[in-house]
């Protein structure tokens, strides 16, 4: 594995944030995709169902291309990588705001998607390897930047709306803010290349099996806290619709907050505790949000969440650094991939499991879950830490 030579700490503090800009570039990219959609619609004259599937193929272009993301890292090496792939993403982000033709709107999306994931899965490798050079935790900070891009992509399109920008126009200044911050940190990233080993689709085995396992179930979570909140708000609790957005509105933020204080917190207390005393009150949450009907109850639970779940995704991308079952970037592919399948599959098994029974019910699985979560973390702690 080849390092740039970064002699002083001026140089590492560029490192640092060229990579923070490059977590946020993905996280705003991806949430001002989210304006877009009831545009693109009414631009198409489709109904929900052909939205749906229109919709899906962003998720079908990730799972295409996150596998192979981490041998396009060690191929070309990360920065060349991540350099291409978010100006390519910034360009597909603006052309979604223009399209007009279905058999158009399939293919953008598509490549949508696969700029995504290679952007995620390679961002990700980088930060281990920043980590690994710099001898720190900074991953939760890194994935905090990530949650604030996202709060700022949507924030902004709102803002530049509001100024008289078409909808062409507020997505152009998205994608002109991306390539800006793309071409000012790219020369920081880390240069050459690290061999990735094996094959070309990452699948992952030893220890990175139950590190996959870990993160499908965090993104399971956060996709069922984020789809199915609202409807337990309105339909379970009875509450008014305009508090529909609150219990995932508390997830995010103490999800947020939470990321941004991760690193210190985990360096104070060490990794095994946070993980450990996360899951235990993110459990104690899913408990207050079944079994209250207080609605200050309702969303500390949901705060409670988000609060243990921050730090359990950028702990063990971090772990993955030190074992030695898989490369590093075919790891980090592998566990990107994992993560994204919870993420498209946990909201629609919640749904089938609601309907079979109920969403009380689904809710207390999730909870279950978390604690299977919390014994494969420990696992994964004894075989790796």
């Amino acid at each position: 594995m080849q390092h740039n030579d970064l002699p002083v700490e001026h140089s590492r503090s560029l490192l640092h944030r060229a990579n923070q800009a490059f977590f946020f570039v993905g996280g705003f990219g991806t949430a001002s995709w989210a304006p877009l959609v009831p545009l693109l619609k009414a631009r198409l004259g489709v109904a929900e169902d052909v939205l749906g599937l229109l919709l899906l193929c962003i998720g079908v272009g990730s799972l295409l291309t996150m596998p192979i993301a981490g041998f396009l890292a060690g191929r070309f090496g990360c920065r060349r990588v991540l350099a291409v792939d978010s100006l390519v993403f910034a360009a597909l982000l603006l052309s979604l705001a223009a399209v007009g033709d279905i058999c158009l709107a399939v293919p953008a999306l598509l490549a949508f998607g696969a700029a995504m994931g290679i952007l995620d899965v390679t961002v990700n490798i980088h930060a281990v390897r920043v980590e690994q050079l710099l001898k720190k935790r900074v991953m939760s900070g890194m994935h905090a930047l990530w949650s604030m891009g996202g709060f700022m992509g949507a924030g902004l399109f709102a803002v530049w709306h509001s100024f008289g920008f078409t909808a062409l126009g507020a997505t152009a200044c998205s994608s002109i803010l991306m390539v800006l911050l793309t071409l000012s940190f790219t020369r920081f990233l880390l240069a050459g290349r690290s061999s990735s080993g094996g094959k070309k689709i990452a699948v992952p085995c030893g220890i990175v099996i139950f590190i996959a396992l870990i993160t499908g179930v965090s993104f399971l979570v956060e996709g069922a806290v984020m789809d199915w909140s609202g409807v337990f708000l309105t339909e379970v609790r009875a509450m008014d619709i305009s508090l529909a957005g609150t219990g995932f509105a508390s997830f995010s933020a103490a999800m947020l907050f939470m990321r941004l204080l991760g690193d210190a917190v985990v360096n104070r207390l060490g990794a095994r505790r946070v993980v450990l005393f996360g899951l235990l009150i993110a459990i104690a949450g899913f408990l207050l949000v079944i079994g209250s009907s207080a609605a200050s109850l309702i969303f500390l639970g949901f705060f409670a969440i988000g609060f243990g779940c921050a730090n359990i995704v950028p702990i063990f991308f971090s772990l993955m650094g030190r074992q030695k079952d898989m490369p590093l970037n075919a790891a980090v592919a592998s566990v990107s991939t994992f993560g994204y399948l919870g993420v498209l599959m946990g909201p629609a098994a919640i749904g089938f499991i609601a309907h079979s029974t109920s969403l009380l019910a689904s809710f207390a699985l999730l909870a279950v879950l978390l604690f299977f979560q919390l014994l494969i973390g420990l696992h994964v702690f004894r075989k790796v830490a």
